[in-house]
């Protein structure tokens, strides 16, 4: 027991660090949103294409992060894309073009694009499966710190130190979560020897399997849906719809950050208590899923108060990640960053394709003569609708054979 909590005390903070400056630097545009659009001139299109830019470099490596995470082991190669962000945080401070800071963005993506996966393989490598689901929890609370610090302290900050300085703030904090990652002990990887030819083979058979197709399709299109909202057009909607201003639409992001948070906290600790009283993870995920579309369907037709609705969006969404902790323990521990990394890249083309493709759809609705209000309406009501067919399709039975690789 002991050796188990000085482990968590060596790796936990270490990982939180980096995911923290993660998620912070996925939700911090919508705050700076007005600013971006204001000094480079861009459409609502053109904003949602430059955020998601985030997502398109997260996503994309994605499956070569699972085979480098089970070759060289977790911290080294988190530790060096941590710095690939701190340079892409330092362009995005300085560049002057929308081009500039597009690939700046999808830099950073790239560079935080081994944070969760990595603490997710570090953990899985550590501790019995039996724990995984708290610790997940417990590195999810440290995003919604950062999503917190994310929304009313950045626009607090903005009149000191702008939106670039904002950036150049960012890079220096990633230098010292790389190097505070280097100080953590690490495991070899169990995958160093095999050959290439056969971890790609592996691969094929994790999106081959039934199982994992199970999870994809609501990683894709509901838990990405999610963080496109957060990621940016939350605080356009609350401005554009309810009439918000930008400090009242900063407020409600960081009560539904809190409110995240709290979701975290409370399966972080509550998870073996559950797991007792025969609350199995699957059905908090379930249940949590289930919620958030009916909170989305609420936000839509204005049935309540903003301040309620989007702090319950974000609790709801808290228990999307016990997805990876589900998928894991359903395939071999040696494969188990290029199963997250799998699942993790469908999240990511949900985000990025949905973020850039709200702003067009509102940007299209509005040239078709619709008020702006109206569009994004619409625009959302579509997502419920794509997101409605893959919770349904997750509720479908699988058979939980554990396959061999």
């Amino acid at each position: 027991m002991k050796q188990q909590l000085q482990l968590w005390l060596r790796l936990v903070p270490a990982y939180a660090a980096g995911y923290f400056l993660s998620y912070g630097l996925r939700s911090v545009n919508a705050v700076i949103a007005p600013e971006l659009m204001r000094e480079l001139g861009v459409t609502a299109s053109g904003l949602g294409l430059l955020t998601s830019a985030y997502f398109l470099g997260f996503g994309l490596f994605q499956l070569p992060l699972g085979l480098l995470l089970d070759r060289f082991g977790p911290r080294r190669v988190e530790a060096s894309l941590l710095l690939l962000a701190a340079a892409g945080c330092a362009l995005f401070g300085s560049g002057k073009t929308l081009l500039t800071l597009a690939l700046a963005r999808a830099l950073i993506g790239l560079g935080v694009s081994a944070c969760l996966m990595a603490s997710f393989k570090t953990f899985s490598q550590w501790f019995p499966v039996t724990r995984l689901p708290s610790l997940t929890a417990t590195i999810m609370v440290a995003g919604g710190l950062g999503a917190l610090s994310a929304s009313v302290p950045v626009e607090a900050a903005l009149p000191l130190l702008g939106w670039r300085g904002t950036f150049f703030l960012f890079a220096g904090l990633l230098v010292l979560a790389a190097g505070f990652l280097m100080t953590v002990p690490d495991q070899a990887a169990e995958d160093q020897r095999e050959p290439l030819a056969k971890q790609i083979r592996t691969l094929a058979g994790i999106f081959g399997n039934r199982i994992f197709w199970r999870f994809a399709p609501q990683g894709c299109l509901i838990s990405g849906g999610f963080m496109a909202i957060q990621g940016l057009w939350a605080v356009p909607w609350l401005m554009e719809v309810n009439g918000a201003t930008r400090s009242a639409a900063a407020g409600v992001l960081f009560l539904m950050g809190l409110a995240m948070l709290t979701g975290f906290v409370f399966v972080a600790t509550c998870s073996g208590w559950l797991a007792r009283h025969k609350i199995a993870p699957m059905l908090l995920l379930t249940a949590g899923m289930s919620l958030g579309l009916l909170v989305e369907l609420a936000i839509i037709l204005d049935l309540a108060r903003p301040t309620w609705l989007w702090p319950l969006l974000g609790l709801s969404f808290s228990l999307s990640n016990i997805a990876y902790s589900q998928l894991t323990a359903a395939f071999p521990i040696t494969i188990s960053g290029r199963v997250n990394t799998a699942l993790n890249l469908m999240v990511f083309i949900g985000a990025f394709g949905l973020q850039w493709g709200i702003g067009a759809a509102v940007d299209a609705f509005t040239v078709g003569g619709m008020e702006r209000a109206q569009a994004f309406r619409l625009t959302f009501a579509l997502l419920l609708a794509v997101q409605g067919f893959a919770f349904a399709w997750f509720l479908l039975p699988v058979k939980p054979i554990k396959p061999s690789f």
